[in-house]
């Protein structure tokens, strides 16, 4: 079939054709920003789950949910080695900077402006990444103590009163969350908490792996008071059958129900296979329908194509240790583990192993969701890492 039109989008955060199954959880966020914009008592979502699920398509999709509502929305992402001021400073001074225009937050928006320069230039020593245009001097007092849980309550708070002026109402979205150390995001937590207090209009929705439920609980212990945490796994069957017929039929093509079922079944419901999965039964089917040994053909590709990029880019970010103890969880299936039986399989100590498991946690490759529990965080590695490491000569 013509490759030009094909419907399935595989890629970082590219939006799907159907975006199946998450209906639910849109109509949460959405009344979660109408009840925080009139400043009734609302909790920030924090949306966790494994690589592959769609949180980045989903916390996108939410963001044009609540600017088509009128709330002012920051969109940032929490890389490795960034800190959360010199992510959010840039944005904040771009919603605040449209705010100034809105005659009745004028005042308050150039305001929350000078703080803001107070804050930046008060937290460059500690926080050096920070590089944010200065459009008012900063107010002496504002936000300006140089302890980033202070400054960055008062700072919202600022934006906050901006945003109620205008009748509208502050949203963060915040991708990759885990990677926020715990002292930036107790920063975090305090400020929404204080915000929360005085029921100004801002909210956080964020998105991260499953170890963010537990560094949220670190970093302030009322965090689980302040954040719900839905988690998204893979698309239950009807959807995933909906993610893969509705891009077709749009395009006038057929698919047999063997096929469909084969595709569910290899994808495990996880969206960015099914699009993966997709893209390559369309390429290889010479004609609609969509047959099943058409997907058995793709199956190849597919598993080929995720080996070079999805798995691959993952793989290359490990050491030979990691790399090691990686491929001892695979020898045990999908997991969870216990750290205990991966250590066995190494030969090892579980004390001597310690490290490597917490780096590996750290890189985002594994999590724990209770105490002596290893989990991928990437679904199906267990089946590259027995690819890419067959035999068992990683052992020595």
């Amino acid at each position: 079939m013509d490759p030009v039109a094909n419907p399935f989008a595989p890629g970082a955060g590219t939006p799907p054709p159907e975006l199946a199954g998450r209906d639910d959880l849109r109509e949460t966020v959405r009344i979660a920003v109408a009840r925080v914009t009139r400043g009734l008592p609302t909790k920030s979502v924090l949306m966790v789950g494994l690589r592959g699920v769609g949180k980045t398509v989903l916390l996108d999709k939410m963001r044009e949910d609540a600017e088509a509502a009128g709330a002012q929305t920051i969109r940032v992402e929490a890389p490795e080695g960034r800190s959360l001021p010199a992510l959010l400073a840039p944005r904040l001074r771009f919603a605040l900077l449209r705010l100034s225009r809105n005659e009745r937050a004028k005042d308050l928006a150039q305001r929350a402006l000078r703080a803001l320069s107070g804050f930046a230039r008060s937290l460059k020593v500690k926080y050096q990444d920070i590089e944010v245009g200065v459009d008012f001097e900063p107010e002496p007092g504002l936000a300006d103590n140089g302890d980033l849980e202070q400054d960055l309550q008062v700072l919202l708070e600022a934006a906050a009163l901006a945003a109620q002026a205008a009748g509208s109402a502050f949203i963060l979205f915040i991708d990759e969350l885990q990677y926020v150390e715990e002292a930036q995001l107790a920063a975090l937590v305090t400020a929404l908490h204080r915000t929360g207090q005085r029921r100004l209009p801002v909210l956080l929705v964020g998105a991260g792996l499953p170890q963010l439920r537990r560094n949220m609980g670190k970093a302030k212990s009322y965090s689980e008071r302040l954040f719900d945490f839905p988690e998204i796994g893979p698309l239950p069957p009807p959807a995933a059958r909906v993610a893969i017929v509705n891009p077709l039929h749009a395009e006038h093509v057929e698919i047999d129900t063997d096929a469909l079922e084969l595709i569910v079944d290899k994808t495990h419901g996880y969206p960015y296979f099914i699009q993966e999965w997709g893209k390559h039964a369309w390429d290889v089917a010479p004609a609609s329908p969509i047959r099943a040994a058409d997907v058995e053909r793709a199956s190849v590709e597919v598993v080929a194509a995720l080996d070079e990029s999805f798995f691959q880019v993952r793989f290359d970010r490990l050491t030979p240790a990691e790399k090691r103890y990686l491929r001892a969880m695979a020898d045990l299936g999908p997991g969870p583990h216990r750290s205990g039986d991966v250590a066995a399989r190494l030969g090892r100590k579980v004390t001597s192993l310690g490290p490597t498991r917490n780096t590996l946690i750290a890189k985002g490759m594994v999590w724990s969701q209770s105490h002596g529990d290893t989990a991928f965080t990437v679904p199906l590695f267990d089946e590259f890492m027995r690819r890419i490491m067959p035999g068992d000569d990683w052992l020595t």
